[in-house]
């Protein structure tokens, strides 16, 4: 199972330090805009499809103030707008993180 052993805020990037000794340096653009939550994904019930609604960003939208690892699964981002319903299951970071190789 792959997990962080250290997470930093480096200027516009959050940059991961993985337990497979590999490092992931996320652009904190990309990360906002993948955001997993509902608000800004979208949410499904049994019976109805809820779009995501058309999002517009400022730029405390892409300053990232905070994270908080979430139990032994994700990561939780406080950005400086006040949005911080997104937990990104570290499974997710990984894969933004491969996407700068």
């Amino acid at each position: 199972m792959i997990f962080p052993r250290h997470v930093d805020i480096v200027g516009h990037y959050l940059a991961i330090q993985w337990n497979d000794q590999s490092e992931s340096l996320i652009l904190l653009e990309k990360l906002r805009k993948n955001c997993p939550c509902a608000l800004c994904q979208g949410e499904s019930t049994i019976l109805t499809q809820k779009k995501a609604p058309s999002l517009s960003y400022s730029p405390q939208s892409m300053e990232l103030k905070e994270t908080r690892i979430v139990g032994s699964y994700g990561l939780q981002c406080f950005w400086a707008d006040g949005h911080q319903t997104g937990i990104y299951p570290f499974s997710l970071l990984y894969e933004l993180g491969k996407e700068n190789s």
